[in-house]
């Protein structure tokens, strides 16, 4: 019988829906997660623990052999990701997948002003080395942000009655639902490396991605563009965070938008 795959931060926005994938191809899970949670169903088991300090890491990795690694945020991923793999290693982990970013390695932060804008970057890089230097068989994805984390800048800049544009800054959101899906897809296999990255159907500015959200939700507000310094944001301008041929999603912003937004502008949840 095939051992249960752990999923860090399990219960996050991309976790929850690798959860969701890899039942669907009959494995179980276990999940590891800082506030716990209840299985909706068989196949699930949940751990508590904090990988920011690896408490609960070592009954999280007990008896696995495959690792979906989601847990995250801003900064701070290089280590959760050491003390990952330090629980991991011993306890006879044969394949760990870990979630990055396109641009991690195209992105310079270097100064205070790139590290302020641009830290999550070089947080995701240094978490890359971190699986790559584990010694664990590895599998790293790039992809690009997700639609679900543009759609809560928006919501948050609607509030605004002036909203602030980064000038030049141009994105290809993927739907994490997209994502999840080649995580599970990648777990499922042997260890690979670094993989051919993804990204969302569609390279809009922020400008254009706001207003699409505004015109969803019936508001108007006046935005104004404003300068960026600094070597990161020259590289963003630049691209550096886009992969325009390797596009893999297939769901536009405006779709997505459209699934999250009543007919009478009210947010909705939206499918998993």
């Amino acid at each position: 019988m095939d051992k249960p795959i752990l999923v860090t931060g399990g219960t996050g926005t991309l976790g929850r829906l690798v959860v969701a994938r890899l039942r669907e191809a009959g494995r179980d899970v276990r999940v590891l997660s800082r506030h716990g949670g209840e299985a909706e169903g068989a196949g699930v088991e949940f751990v508590t623990g904090d990988l920011a300090t690896g408490a609960g890491a070592g009954v999280a990795v007990d008896g696995i052999e495959v690792i979906v690694h989601c847990a995250g945020g801003r900064v701070g991923d290089d280590d959760t990701s050491r003390n990952l793999v330090r629980a991991a290693s011993p306890a006879g982990a044969r394949h760990l997948v870990y979630i990055s970013v396109v641009g991690a390695d195209r992105i310079p932060v270097r100064s205070r002003i790139d590290r302020a804008m641009f830290g999550y970057f070089e947080s995701k890089l240094a978490a890359e080395q971190v699986v790559a230097g584990s010694g664990i068989p590895w599998t790293t994805l790039r992809a690009t942000q997700f639609q679900q984390s543009f759609l809560a800048v928006a919501r948050g800049m609607a509030k605004l009655p002036v909203i602030p544009l980064p000038s030049g800054f141009r994105f290809q959101p993927i739907d994490a639902r997209e994502v999840a899906a080649r995580l599970a897809e990648l777990a499922l296999g042997e260890p690979a490396g670094l993989v051919p990255e993804i990204g969302g159907p569609q390279v809009l500015g922020m400008g254009e991605l706001i207003r699409i959200y505004l015109q969803a939700t019936h508001r108007h507000r006046l935005m104004v563009s404003v300068p960026t310094i600094g070597g990161a944001a020259a590289a963003v301008r630049a691209g550096a965070n886009l992969t325009s041929d390797r596009v893999v999603g297939r769901t536009k912003w405006e779709e997505f938008v459209a699934e999250r937004v009543g007919p009478a502008g009210e947010m909705s949840p939206g499918p998993a």
